[in-house]
């Protein structure tokens, strides 16, 4: 494989850099046909790559991508899960280049969907065409790539209940996660739920002059801040009656055995520019955003943020909150626990309304299963040092879901790194981690056997 990605390196670059180009971010109706476009380049990409099939299938939402080569029905089956739509690129003026024109600086791709998920996606599929014109593959592969997972999947689950045979598989194989650090490789064995809604606070029917009714009538944007600053007590724990009551406490060996992965607390307050760490009592920071469930505010709105000054009392304000959950919380459950929690605390003097988003639940595979092993054999080989199992802390909603239909587990074999700012402005990938994905992924196809 690392020979067949020296020879072929400038087509594989042409043929992503293609996939890149194509804006296909999911939450804005005006990309509806980039979303269609981008589907289609992945049926032909996966077409040449030596696929029996691929197609573009429409859903509630945005379509899916779905391709497949039966090799033989009684051989093992893996299920490549990945998906095509990319974050809004806001704000614009902090991209040192066109987020939508990728160019290699300093040996990284940069633009939107580099990394999440466009970059890891294509590893597969060029690895699957290494196996294939090598004739090496010995596993029925299936390849579901879907366009709405950054705004929480919300077409995919039923898509996968009414076409849960056509699908069906032994394990299913994800690269969508991150590494621990270049030099130190790891595999996901587990990820965090996600549950997120919107808090809207109402006051007067229209914003109001501060000077004639400040002091008389109540500030829905104080409100709301006064309401979400109780969400969290002095512990860093959240208020939430209930939320930590299917919170399964890891014992000390298991915490000291994810412990033993190496970090550096100064480097890590110095890569993201804060002077201090801050969480939940009692346990580390690895532990806080991996182990732990926690709330957080995503964005609030409220009142006058123009140039200037205007002295009013807004009418409502509102704000979106996530809450990252661990294995064994239900998403569905902690998310009518904290809307009854916040209509229990609205005061009297203001409407106060919450809208569910989306979410998802957690959740764990075993280290000891053969696809974890095969992955494991797989990155020694080309990292040459064993990976460390590690809990992902953030969320990919629709694989709890996923692994409940299909009966097959999901393993996490992702590729990116922390330096890679996904979701935010100059997005990145390695291109060391690009080609190491692709080498990896293909000796896992030697060495999985269920």
């Amino acid at each position: 494989m690392r020979q067949y990605i020296a020879d072929n390196q400038d087509r594989f670059l042409d043929e992503l850099f293609e996939l890149l180009r194509i804006p296909s971010i999911s939450s804005d109706a005006e990309h509806s046909s980039d979303m269609r476009r981008c589907a289609q380049l992945l049926v032909q990409l996966l077409v040449d790559a030596g696929a029996d099939s691929a197609d573009v299938w429409p859903t509630d939402g945005h379509p899916v991508v779905f391709g497949q080569k039966i090799i033989d029905e009684k051989l093992p089956t893996v299920l490549v899960y990945g998906h095509y739509d990319v974050q809004p690129v806001d704000p614009l003026e902090l991209w040192k280049s066109d987020p939508f024109k990728p160019e290699i600086r300093d040996g990284a791709i940069y633009a939107r969907g580099a990394n999440d998920d466009k970059g890891q996606t294509f590893m597969h599929i060029k690895a699957f065409e290494y196996m294939v014109r090598t004739g090496c593959l010995r596993h029925n592969v299936k390849f579901l790539f879907e366009g709405e997972e950054e705004i929480g999947s919300s077409s995919l689950e039923k898509w996968v209940r009414d076409h849960s045979e056509m699908l069906a598989c032994d394990i299913m194989l994800v690269s969508d996660t991150t590494m621990l650090g270049e030099n130190v490789p790891s595999i996901n064995c587990g990820m965090r739920g996600l549950s997120y809604l919107e808090v809207v606070v109402k006051g007067p029917d229209k914003d109001l002059h501060s000077g004639h009714y400040g002091g008389a009538v109540a500030n829905p944007v104080n409100v709301l801040c006064d309401m979400i600053s109780s969400l969290i007590d002095e512990n860093g724990r959240v208020t939430v009656e209930g939320f930590y009551d299917d919170v399964v406490e890891l014992s000390e060996a298991d915490r000291e055995m994810l412990g033993r992965a190496p970090f550096d607390i100064d480097e890590y307050k110095k890569s993201i520019g804060i002077p201090d760490v801050k969480g939940e009592a009692g346990y580390t920071t690895q532990e806080r955003q991996s182990i732990r469930p926690c709330l957080d505010v995503n964005g609030i709105v409220g009142g006058y943020t123009g140039e200037g000054a205007k002295t009013i009392i807004p009418s409502s304000a509102r704000a979106k909150i996530s809450m990252r959950l661990v294995p064994n919380q239900l998403s569905s459950k902690i998310t009518e626990l904290f809307k009854k929690h916040i209509m229990n605390i609205a005061p009297p003097y203001v409407k106060v309304e919450v809208f569910e988003h989306h979410g998802g639940d957690g959740f764990l595979i075993p280290i000891s299963s053969p696809a974890y092993k095969a992955a494991s054999r797989a990155i020694s080989e080309v990292y040459g040092i064993e990976p460390v199992p590690a809990r992902g802390g953030g969320s990919i909603a629709i694989l709890a879901a996923m692994q409940q239909i299909l009966g097959a587990d999901p393993l996490l074999m992702g590729f990116g790194l922390e330096r890679d700012t996904i979701h935010s402005p100059n997005e990145s990938y390695l291109l060391s981690q690009l080609f190491k994905g692709m080498e990896s992924i293909a000796l896992f196809y030697k060495y999985f056997d269920k």
